[in-house]
């Protein structure tokens, strides 16, 4: 099982508190809000989260900040955990009562393997917070797998031991079309000696204050089937599930 959060490469503040000047600004302020507002209805101080595949840690602070007794877990860096060769967390069966994984999911090769550990890391009761790409460019941390729709996401969740809760769109198509433009546009003038990096950051303000408009005059329905990322809520099922 190959894995890696997308926030490897960022800056983590900049994923909990991105700049207007980000070419990905919107979608991870979007996803930083959705991620505290469920945070707040799920974490309770002296709670266990594991964040499996947690990268630079970005949302950290969010758990910490509940009360949360918060364990980053990762093949390498300085993570609380270790994640082993074979993908296991080196911790004992029922260890957390929330599970984390944020923009993991694309670049796991055997999924059936991950969210089969995360099953039997989270205690019966407890529940699993996890966010992965409808759509987005590929971006290989170290590998990038795939992509969901909001129907296949939430049946690969369910058929792998756990049951839906909520399934929150994060950035319908119209403003993921423009950050996509925009993320292509920024890569490339940042490319450009002295006047490329002003440029992007104005290209960026301009693109980013477009997407705010198309985002909101997106349907709710839309945004829902089509959206960017998706935050799922899901806790461990007691129905038969295959691996």
């Amino acid at each position: 099982m190959t894995e890696g959060g997308a926030g490897r490469a960022t800056d983590p503040g900049r994923r909990l508190r991105p700049r207007f000047i980000d070419s990905d600004w919107l979608v991870m302020r979007d996803l930083s809000r959705a991620i505290q507002r469920v945070a707040a209805q799920i974490a309770r101080p002296g709670s266990t989260a594991i964040d499996f595949g947690c990268g630079t840690m970005p949302y950290r602070e969010i758990f910490a900040g509940l009360g949360c007794r918060y364990l980053g877990a990762d093949f390498d860096g300085a993570p609380d955990i270790a994640i082993g060769a074979d993908g296991a967390l080196g911790v004992p069966d029922a260890s957390a009562d929330i599970l984390l994984s944020f923009q993991v999911l694309e670049h796991v090769r055997d999924v059936g393997a991950y969210f089969s550990e995360a099953r039997r890391v989270l205690r019966t009761d407890g529940r699993m917070l996890l966010s992965t790409h409808g759509t987005w460019l590929y971006h290989p941390h170290p590998e990038d797998h795939r992509r969901w729709t909001r129907e296949g996401l939430a049946g690969e969740i369910e058929n792998h031991g756990f049951e839906l809760i909520d399934c929150v769109p994060i950035v319908g198509p119209l403003a993921w079309t423009t950050v996509l433009r925009l993320t292509c546009w920024s890569y490339a003038l940042k490319k450009v000696p002295v006047l490329g990096a002003p440029a992007a950051w104005l290209t960026s303000i301009i693109m980013n204050a477009r997407a705010i408009i198309e985002e909101a005059v997106t349907p709710a329905a839309i945004r829902r089937e089509n959206a960017c990322v998706y935050l799922t809520l899901s806790r461990p099922s007691h129905a038969p599930h295959f691996e």
